[in-house]
């Protein structure tokens, strides 16, 4: 099978091109000129440079396709420019959608987030059938991602063969830039967390998550929403579980909510735009700390044969990871009785 893949560079596209691989897929890889492309060594394929802000740049490289993996996503919680984000992630995902089409690739698999469903701030588990909308989504990113799904939405409806997947919060190694989620490792391994706040997330092993990929190519339904998650855990949890791992103090200082949004607002203003900075702490972050971020993966189970599996060994993995990278001291691990 040949597939048409975005994202390979990034973290859960690599994770998937090396899952296709595995399983024989003859690989083609979006790529910019201007990526890293250390995340590809070691993935047989070829590569295709464009960019999805430019359509034209690699209509070509999708004739004789079979399936296209659309992973590639502008993944950041604070942005100077965000009609930038909306270019990659809403109207990269319409004109890959348009040109699988217009080149007749039978599938597409469209790699959503687990951040387009409404979530709630009593912790109740949410599903793809919870109700949600587009008034729900917190921040650019989350914006930006529900309008590109209800696109592959819409395209399925049409007769277009296209599967959506929302992973939750992935972690693992090969975090590269990293994500969100990464930077909470990183700044815990560098002793930089010294306070939490009361919010949950639904964290997943990324190799679960690009093994669901490969099988959403042959069981997915189109049309259909599938959350790929693993445990639901506290931030508190999250924290004291890199505390087991590592040796490192978990924090035990929980910051109100009032308090963090002060923060994060002079953090925002004074690093992002008076010094041009990622500020470490943003509004959407601590927004969508209100709500508890747990979900429930039974149809991605059932459907496509997904596991969900501790998410300790991943934890783990992500630590030594950053460590041996060279994005936190390498101290050695703890090793649990």
């Amino acid at each position: 099978m040949k597939v048409f893949l975005t994202g390979a560079t990034g973290f859960v596209g690599h994770h998937v091109a090396r899952a296709l691989a595995d399983e024989g897929a003859d690989l083609r890889m979006l790529v910019r000129r201007t990526s890293n492309l250390k995340n590809l060594e070691g993935i047989p394929g070829e590569t295709e440079v464009g960019d999805l802000a430019r359509p034209e740049s690699f209509a070509a490289a999708l004739a004789g396709c079979d399936a296209v993996m659309h992973v590639a996503a502008d993944y950041r919680l604070w942005i100077r420019d965000p009609d930038s984000m909306y270019r990659v992630n809403v109207d990269g995902t319409r004109d890959l959608l348009r040109l699988a089409r217009e080149a007749r690739v039978p599938r597409f698999v469209y790699t959503s987030s687990v951040a387009t469903m409404h979530f709630r701030t009593d912790g109740i588990v949410i599903n793809e059938d919870t109700p949600v909308s587009l008034s729900d989504m917190v921040g650019h990113y989350k914006r930006s991602k529900f309008i590109a799904e209800q696109q592959a939405i819409a395209a399925a409806q049409d007769g277009q063969q296209v599967i959506i997947l929302n992973p939750s919060t992935p972690i693992g190694p090969f975090d590269t830039k990293p994500t969100p989620t990464g930077r909470i490792f990183v700044d815990f391994l560098n002793h930089r967390f010294p306070a939490y706040m009361d919010t949950g997330l639904n964290l997943v092993d990324v190799t679960e998550v690009a093994r669901a990929h490969v099988a959403a190519l042959t069981r997915g339904t189109p049309g259909r929403r599938y959350i790929l998650g693993g445990e639901n855990l506290t931030l508190k949890q999250i924290l004291d579980k890199m505390s087991a791992i590592t040796g490192i103090p978990s924090p035990t200082v929980k910051i109100p909510f009032a308090v963090a949004l002060t923060y994060s607002f002079f953090e925002e203003w004074i690093t992002g735009h008076l010094r041009g900075h990622e500020p470490r702490a943003t509004l959407e972050e601590v927004r969508m700390g209100r709500k508890k971020m747990y979900a429930s993966s039974a149809r991605a189970q059932q459907e496509l044969g997904f596991r969900i599996v501790p998410v300790y060994p991943a934890m783990r993995a992500a630590i030594d990871w950053f460590r041996a990278n060279g994005y936190a001291p390498s101290e050695p691990a703890q090793v649990l009785p």
